[in-house]
C-alpha cells in the first residue's frame, strides 16, 4: 500500500480532474448545444464517463481511486480502508473537487466563486440518487469480487448510463454534490438541494454491501 500522503494526493488530484470534467464539459456543452438540453446532457455525459475510466486506471494502483466519500466509507465498513485513513480520503476528495470546479470556471473565463441556483429537490430525484449510488457501489463491489481489471470501464460505463436513466442525472457522490453547488452552470445544484442528495447517497452506498455479500460470497478455503 502506498504511503498515506501519496494516496491523499491521488484522491485530491483525481477528484479535481473529475469535477473539472463534469463542470467544464457542462459549460462547453451548454454553449455549443444551441438550447438543445438533450444534446447538452449528452455532451456532459460522455466526457464524465471517459474521465472516470482514465482516472481509475491511472490512480487505482495508488489510492484505489475512490474519488467519492460514499465509496471510501463503504470500503471502511468492509475493513478494506482503515478508518483512520478514511477521514483523510474524504477531506482530500472534497478539497480536490472544489479545486476542480474552480479550475473549470477559470478555463471558461467565469468567476471562480459561484453558488448554483439550479433547483434539484424532489422525491423522485432523491430516490434516483439512492438508486444511482447503490448501483455504483454494486458495480464496484462486483468487479472487485470477480473482475478487478474491469473496474475502470465498468464504473465509467455505469455513470454514463446512469446520467440518463436516473431523474437526478446520477451525482452518486457527496463530494461531487457539494462541489457542484458552487457552480452556477449546467452541472450545478442549488445548495438547498444538496443535503437531501447526500443523505440519499449515504443510504444507497452501504445498502449495496449485503447484496454484494449475497451475490459474490467470499470463497471458503479448506483447512
Amino acid at each position: 500500500m502506498a504511503p498515506l500522503s501519496r494516496r491523499l494526493a491521488a484522491e485530491a488530484l483525481g477528484s479535481a480532474f473529475l469535477l473539472a470534467a463534469v463542470v467544464g464539459s457542462g459549460i462547453m456543452a451548454q454553449r455549443l448545444a444551441g438550447g438543445n438540453v438533450a444534446l447538452a446532457l449528452l455532451g456532459n455525459t460522455l466526457p464524465t464517463g471517459a474521465i472516470l475510466v482514465v482516472l481509475i486506471t491511472i490512480l487505482g494502483p495508488v489510492s484505489g481511486a475512490h474519488l467519492n466519500p460514499a465509496v471510501s466509507l463503504t470500503f471502511a465498513l468492509r475493513d478494506e480502508l482503515p478508518w483512520r485513513d478514511a477521514g483523510g480520503y474524504l477531506a482530500a476528495q472534497l478539497v480536490g473537487a472544489i479545486a476542480g470546479v474552480w479550475a473549470a470556471h477559470a478555463m471558461f473565463g467565469l468567476p471562480l466563486w459561484q453558488v448554483s441556483t439550479t433547483a434539484r429537490s424532489d422525491l423522485g430525484q432523491w430516490i434516483a440518487e439512492l438508486i444511482a449510488t447503490f448501483g455504483l457501489l454494486l458495480t464496484i463491489l462486483g468487479c472487485v469480487a470477480r473482475a478487478p481489471g474491469a473496474v475502470a470501464w465498468a464504473v465509467g460505463l455505469y455513470i454514463t448510463s446512469a446520467y440518463w436513466f436516473t431523474a437526478s442525472t446520477s451525482f452518486a457522490n457527496p463530494a461531487v454534490t457539494l462541489a457542484r453547488s458552487l457552480s452556477d452552470t449546467f452541472a450545478g445544484i442549488a445548495p438547498a438541494g444538496a443535503p437531501a442528495f447526500i443523505v440519499a447517497q449515504l443510504l444507497g452506498a452501504p445498502a449495496a454491501l449485503p447484496v454484494a455479500r449475497l451475490l459474490w460470497p467470499k470463497p471458503i478455503h479448506a483447512a
